[in-house]
């Protein structure tokens, strides 16, 4: 089967398409054949070595994928050979023809839902899910500003805010970007690249600020965040890329909060309650995910540079094995 390896951690170049040997689910596995994988942020940073948590060299990267139940081993009840699924973590990683995961990783996939746009799942649904629903914990009519609206997390983001009754503010740093997030229900749009924006932002709110914030990269907007806060509004950091400062008192006076997380830590009650409202979020259209580019699977180091160009996403990138 055909892999993409690293073997040292570094820059884009380290990600290399190579044959490997079949693999075999044990006890409890499933084999999934990946139709399309997910690129995410969180892989470029485990790709450089610059992450909290980093696999073992030498290792397959990917963590969201789709496709179909290949086969699986002694004791798996939960799917089985020819079921659509998608992959939420893997024993082998995505950006693969085949992958390897524990049946507790594999999920149902509707049919209404393609395997693309099912490689956009766990990570963006899964991180708009949990900062809205278990860290906010928003409240239908409140107002949510997204930031970096227009990808993956942002879109899933915008979906998941409609559907719970919130109004919905989003950013975006292009034109494409900007209609997509309009397209996809933000009630108002800001062109985060013209400076003065979160003026724009504060008076569509009349003053008020918003209750809450969705911030993907905290090292350049946290500081201006704090001063869009609503009385006991509530950021919650999603993404960050380097250090930044911040005015207590902008906390203090509103009576907010900054709340972070990593996908990574959530316990197993808050997992299966991410699952399961996002499968019947899919099932009934109410999430659909956004798919900007897709690329064969020898182009994933391409697919690594652009996930992480500022000048801003417009759906979400897969690879095709």
């Amino acid at each position: 089967m055909k892999a993409i390896r690293v073997h040292a951690f570094g820059g884009p170049d380290v990600l290399k398409l190579e044959e490997i040997s079949a693999l075999q689910p044990a006890a409890g596995q499933i084999l999934v054949k990946i139709h399309a994988a997910g690129v995410n942020p969180a892989d470029t940073y485990a790709r450089t070595g610059n992450y909290a948590v980093l696999p073992q060299l030498p290792y397959t990267p990917g963590t969201d994928g789709a496709g179909v139940v290949d086969s699986v081993g002694d004791g798996v009840t939960k799917v089985k050979s020819g079921d659509r699924v998608y992959v939420a973590k893997s024993l082998s990683g995505t950006y693969a023809e085949y992958a390897l995961a524990l049946e507790s990783q594999v999920h149902r996939l509707p049919e209404n839902v393609s395997f693309a746009q099912g490689a956009g799942v766990f990570i963006p649904y899964g991180t708009a899910y949990h900062a809205l629903h278990h860290q906010a914990k928003a409240i239908g009519g409140e107002t949510v500003l997204i930031h970096g609206a227009s990808g993956g997390v942002g879109t899933a983001s915008i979906q998941i805010a409609r559907a719970l009754g919130l109004t919905v503010f989003g950013t975006a740093g292009t034109a494409k970007g900007l209609d997509l997030i309009k397209r996809e229900g933000a009630h108002q749009a800001f062109d985060h690249s013209k400076a003065g924006y979160q003026e724009s932002i504060l008076k569509s709110t009349g003053g008020r600020g918003a209750d809450i914030i969705l911030e993907m990269l905290a090292n350049v907007n946290l500081g201006a965040d704090l001063k869009l806060l609503a009385q006991k509004g509530r950021v919650i950091v999603i993404g960050s890329r380097g250090d930044v400062t911040i005015t207590p008192r902008d906390i203090m006076s509103r009576r907010a909060a900054i709340l972070a997380f990593t996908l990574w830590a959530i316990t197993d009650a808050e997992a299966s309650d991410i699952h399961a409202g996002l499968i019947a979020g899919l099932e009934n259209g109410t999430l659909r995910p956004v798919v900007g580019t897709e690329l064969p699977l020898k182009d994933a180091a391409q697919s690594h540079i652009d996930v992480m160009k500022p000048s801003g996403a417009a759906g979400k990138i897969v690879l095709i094995p």
